[in-house]
């Protein structure tokens, strides 16, 4: 009986080390060094050139053809998505920040300290748009409104673009792969994290 309580013993520290560390290989090879898990947020703001760019091609719901394709900065930790464009005087011609949250959920976003107007979209896990505000500045000494949606991602666009671009609710906005791959690494930490606590047991 001593004998098989030992061999337990060492059968889950074995197989709960050898899960994560494959575990591990995954995730760091699937995202990016920005991963907020991994790597502490700045202290300060982060300036324009320590973001991560990509394109996202936003297509019709019904037809499936591209509405507009847009350059984005990625902002993908604690830090950045709380800086959002408020250090940006304007954007340029079909760009934009892409906000990455590492679930989907309910969140709200602010205007704080911006100096021009934006449309935020809501987009789902899966590219779904679910939600579409037009946030104009706020007067002077007013807070912003809170603009509310749901989903795991989020795009700030000039103000008006999805109204000039006919985009809408229900269409959709293709995530690269690269974007992605911070969610599925998130995931992969979070069971490695349950099954150490389990075998622990």
């Amino acid at each position: 009986m001593i004998v098989v309580s030992a061999f337990s013993m060492q059968t889950r520290i074995v197989l709960s080390l050898t899960v994560l560390s494959a575990l591990i290989v995954v995730g760091v090879t699937l995202y990016s060094p920005s991963f907020s898990l991994l790597s502490p947020s700045p202290t300060s703001a982060p300036d324009e050139l320590s973001y991560d760019r990509t394109q996202v091609d936003i297509l019709n719901e019904t037809t499936a053809t591209t509405l507009a394709s847009v350059d984005v900065r990625i902002a993908d930790t604690d830090q950045k998505r709380y800086t959002g464009l408020s250090n940006t005087d304007s954007l340029p011609p079909d760009s934009g920040m892409l906000f990455v949250h590492s679930q989907p959920g309910s969140y709200q976003y602010v205007m704080r300290n911006m100096s021009f107007p934006i449309d935020i979209v809501f987009v789902n896990a899966d590219g779904t748009v679910t939600q579409i505000h037009h946030a104009p500045v706020p007067p002077a000494n007013e807070s912003s409104p809170r603009y509310e949606g749901r989903g795991q991602y989020v795009l700030e666009l000039s103000y008006r673009y999805t109204d000039s671009h006919n985009i809408s609710v229900g269409d959709e906005v293709k995530i690269p792969a690269s974007v992605q791959a911070e969610w599925f690494a998130h995931v992969l930490f979070q069971s490695a994290h349950t099954l150490l606590k389990r075998w622990d047991q």
